[in-house]
C-alpha cells in the first residue's frame, strides 16, 4: 500500500483504487470540503503524475474521459483549490510522492487498464440530497426531482414565474459554467423539447453565479444529476449502481469490485513479463518502468 499525507489531503492506494481525503488547510476549496472523501477505482484512471517544485510539488491524478460525472460537466475548468484530484506536496515528502506515482503506474500497467474515453460513469459523483444556494437562487436535488428557487437578487422577469420544480427525466441536458473575469457563470437545466434558452439572468431555469465562494458547490449539484442521466457517449440509462450514492464510499467500491481470486500460476505471470519486455522493446515502457513492472511482476511469484 502506498500513502502520503500533506495538509492539503490525504491519498491512499490499496492496489485497487486511489482514496482521497481532503485536508483542512487553508488553501483547500469549499468544494472539497464538501463532497468530502471520494474514491477513484483504478479502472477510471488514465495517469497521476508528480510535478517538483521549489517549495511545493503537485501530485496530480488523471482520471479517463468520461469516467467522473464532475469532471465531465465541468470541462476542466474547476480553480486548483477546487480540484479534488491534485494534491500540494511539500518538497520533503517528494520521495514519498514518487513512489506513490510508482506504485499506481505499475498497478496501471499490470492491469493493462484502458486509458481511453469510458462509456459509462466509474464514480457515483456527490451524495444527494444536495442543496446549494448562490447567486440569484437555490438549487435541491433529492435525485429525482430538481426544484429552483429564487432570491432578492433575481430579475423579476425570472423570479415572477416563481420556484420552478422537475423531474430528472424531464432533462435534456445539464450544464455548469464558472465565473471568470466580469462574465458570470451559471448552472443551466434544459428540458427535453424547450426552445433556445434566454440569456441565464432572464431564464427560469437557470441560476446565475456572481463569481462568490460558494458557486462552486454548484457544479456538485450538476454532477449529481448528471450521473443519473444517460452517459454522453453511452447508449443506455445511467447503470444502477450509479442512481443511489451514500455518503460513504466504501460499501459501494466493495461491491463493485470483482472477487479475490486465487493466486496466479508461474505461467501466467511469465507471459506477463513477456509482454512487459515486448513492450519495452518496442519502445513503449521506458528501461524504468519497464524495471519497476517487472519487479512488481516478481514479487507476485
Amino acid at each position: 500500500m502506498a500513502e502520503i499525507i500533506q495538509k492539503d489531503g490525504t491519498w491512499t492506494f490499496d492496489g485497487d483504487a486511489v482514496r482521497i481525503v481532503p485536508g483542512r488547510d487553508k488553501g483547500v476549496g469549499l468544494l472539497r470540503q464538501t463532497l468530502g472523501e471520494v474514491v477513484v477505482p483504478l479502472r477510471a484512471l488514465a495517469g497521476v503524475s508528480y510535478e517538483p517544485g521549489r517549495k511545493t510539488g503537485r501530485l496530480r491524478l488523471k482520471l479517463r474521459d468520461g469516467a467522473d460525472p464532475l469532471l465531465q460537466v465541468t470541462g476542466g475548468r474547476l480553480p486548483e483549490a477546487s480540484d479534488p484530484y491534485r494534491l500540494t506536496v511539500e518538497a520533503d515528502r517528494t520521495g514519498v510522492a514518487e513512489y506513490f506515482v510508482d506504485e499506481v503506474r505499475n498497478a496501471l500497467l499490470l492491469d493493462q487498464v484502458d486509458p481511453g474515453p469510458a462509456d459509462v460513469y466509474l464514480l457515483p459523483g456527490p451524495a444527494v440530497p444536495i442543496t446549494v444556494a448562490a447567486g440569484d437562487g437555490t438549487v435541491a436535488f433529492d435525485g429525482d426531482r430538481v426544484a429552483l428557487d429564487w432570491n432578492w437578487t433575481t430579475e423579476e422577469a425570472k423570479s415572477s414565474g416563481g420556484p420552478r420544480e422537475f423531474r430528472i427525466t424531464d432533462l435534456r441536458t445539464v450544464e455548469w459554467s464558472p465565473s471568470k473575469g466580469l462574465d458570470n457563470g451559471w448552472i443551466r437545466f434544459t428540458l427535453a423539447g424547450a426552445p433556445a434558452a434566454p440569456a441565464p439572468k432572464y431564464d427560469p431555469y437557470t441560476v446565475e453565479l456572481f463569481g462568490f465562494k460558494k458557486d462552486p458547490l454548484m457544479a456538485l449539484v450538476a454532477a449529481a444529476v448528471a450521473v443519473r442521466m444517460p452517459h454522453p457517449r453511452g447508449t443506455s440509462a445511467p447503470a444502477e449502481a450509479a442512481t443511489v450514492r451514500s455518503a460513504a464510499p466504501v460499501p459501494e467500491l466493495a461491491a463493485s469490485a470483482p472477487e479475490p481470486t486465487a493466486p496466479e500460476d508461474h505461467d501466467a505471470l511469465l507471459r506477463r513479463l513477456r509482454e512487459l519486455g515486448d513492450l519495452h522493446q518496442g519502445g513503449i515502457l521506458t528501461a524504468e518502468e519497464f524495471a519497476a513492472a517487472k519487479q512488481a511482476v516478481l514479487r507476485r511469484f
